[in-house]
């Protein structure tokens, strides 16, 4: 199984999370190492990680102020540039820790047992503006770069990464790798745009949206709610790595889901070639 999920906004400071640590070692700092490109999983995205960050770290050095508005950051954020600025000697921690929110929350990858931590670490793929894609083991900087943001050199960087996850991705995804043959797609439209599977990975492909039940009258209805949809895609994750589920295809996701308690409405595509879409059905947190 080969989970794709989106990054967090918000990120964890690598220099705060190791500072409990840093004081009980007497005030030594402990991790923190500086970013090495080529120990990232997926290193054929090498040299494309490296000219986004060259441009990213370019911008926010030169120019904060257009910086700031080609990142589209608020006055409260314009910080994250200078963070940026610093990326090649800023400190690391595994990619893992960096990504904070609702959806890391409920997955609670801190949490997990050894063995359910060594399924996350082989299964879940984490896309990123900056990286392309990157496992939860990576050790990477707190950054801010989402793939939605235009920059000048490269262009939009959804359309940037395409080319090179197209290249990179079908053989993350094949069914005689460590991933097994289901792709579990949770990235959020921006995020999906780097990379849609195609033919027969579609086909093992499996997308999810989560909708929040109420009866309003009487009458059930039906909505997307953002804080549901991360929740519930977290602790959904969660489950299967804790349970030890290894679905080899969409339809056998689809049972284990429903054994695991979750109401799952499933369409199986009309047309080869097509993912299936998974509607998660829930009525409260």
């Amino acid at each position: 199984m080969l989970v794709l999920l989106p990054p967090s906004e918000g990120k964890a400071d690598p220099l705060e999370a190791t500072r409990s640590v840093s004081d009980r070692a007497g005030g030594r700092p402990v991790g923190g190492e500086p970013l090495v490109l080529e120990g990232l999983s997926l290193p054929e995205l090498t040299a494309a990680r490296a000219a986004v960050l060259d441009e990213l770290v370019e911008l926010c050095t030169a120019d904060a102020a257009e910086a700031q508005q080609v990142l589209g950051l608020s006055e409260g954020l314009k910080g994250e540039v200078a963070k940026n600025a610093g990326l090649r000697t800023a400190g690391t921690r595994p990619a893992g820790e960096i990504y904070t929110g609702v959806l890391y929350d409920a997955l609670g990858l801190a949490s997990l047992d050894a063995a359910a931590r060594e399924r996350a670490e082989r299964s879940l793929l984490v896309f990123s503006g900056l990286w392309g894609a990157v496992r939860i083991g990576d050790r990477i900087p707190s950054y801010r770069c989402s793939m939605g943001v235009k920059l000048p050199g490269l262009g939009a960087l959804g359309a940037y990464w395409r080319g090179a996850m197209a290249e990179v991705l079908p053989e993350a995804a094949a069914p005689e790798g460590p991933t097994g043959g289901l792709v579990l797609d949770l990235r959020s439209a921006a995020y999906a745009a780097a990379w849609k599977p195609k033919g027969e990975v579609a086909e093992r492909t499996a997308t999810v949206r989560v909708l929040q039940s109420k009866i309003v009258a009487g009458v059930e209805k039906r909505s997307v709610v953002s804080h549901f949809n991360k929740a519930t895609k977290g602790r959904l994750v969660r489950d299967l790595l804790v349970t030890g589920a290894e679905p080899a295809d969409p339809a056998e996701l689809v049972a284990a889901l429903r054994e695991l308690g979750y109401v799952v409405e499933a369409q199986a595509p009309a047309k080869a070639g097509r993912p299936w879409a998974l509607d998660v059905i829930v009525t409260e947190l």
